[in-house]
């Protein structure tokens, strides 16, 4: 039709650290052509919402959660990349503690679980692509941003927030030299709290002082 226009939609690429392993949030799909496919949560832009308000409302929709870390991340515009129409869509990716998340879709999907990234399985639309591109930033902003707090609880020893790290980057960190940049960054503060979930000498429980984005060296 001479008057057509492109829709504008929104996919959420959801990162979690799930059973020791990151993860990301795929739905299964219903309808032809991507029948039984995986893909990233997303939807259509509402007429009178931004894109920036259409991902929050799509990932509290899938997450029942809202403040987190969310970022935009690139526009896909390929003519080719949905078969049914032509959808030009605003990829984001966000970073959500999944301890006391449960995912949840509608009636338009079959399903909605987690997977990890180094296990996904074929993706619908150019959402593979998307994976990797958000994959590669997440892992170049643990390099000089503190994002890393969005997918920490609200307390947890040093142990674990260096495992995080380890577990992103998919090497280990020497441990002396991760705590004292650590704390000579003074992003940290003491609970007065201890974890005793281990028979060892219970360690020192912090929190963050802003769960906010900032611009440092971490590594």
């Amino acid at each position: 039709m001479k008057n057509e226009h492109p829709k504008v939609a929104v996919d959420l690429v959801i990162f979690s650290i799930v059973d020791g392993m990151l993860c990301v949030a795929l739905i299964q799909m219903k309808k032809k052509p991507f029948e039984d496919m995986w893909a990233f949560p997303g939807g259509l832009v509402g007429l009178k919402e931004s894109v920036d308000a259409a991902a929050k409302r799509d990932l509290k929709e899938k997450t029942d959660i809202s403040n987190v870390y969310l970022e935009q991340l690139y526009t896909a515009g390929d003519v080719d990349r949905d078969p049914l129409h032509r959808v030009v869509s605003v990829a984001y990716f966000a970073l959500i503690n999944s301890e006391k998340v449960t995912l949840k879709t509608s009636k338009k999907y079959k399903d909605i679980r987690w997977f990890p990234v180094n296990k996904l399985p074929r993706l619908a639309y150019d959402h593979s692509e998307m994976s990797k591109i958000a994959l590669a930033r997440l892992k170049s902003k643990l390099e000089y941003t503190n994002i890393v707090y969005g997918l920490m609880p609200e307390s947890f020893t040093l142990s674990h927030l260096q495992q995080v790290y380890e577990i992103i980057l998919g090497r280990k960190l020497d441990k002396r030299n991760f705590r004292k940049k650590i704390h000579s960054l003074r992003l940290l503060k003491k609970t007065g709290l201890f974890d005793r979930k281990t028979t060892r000498r219970p360690a020192s429980l912090y929190k963050f002082k802003e769960r906010k984005s900032k611009i440092i060296e971490i590594l």
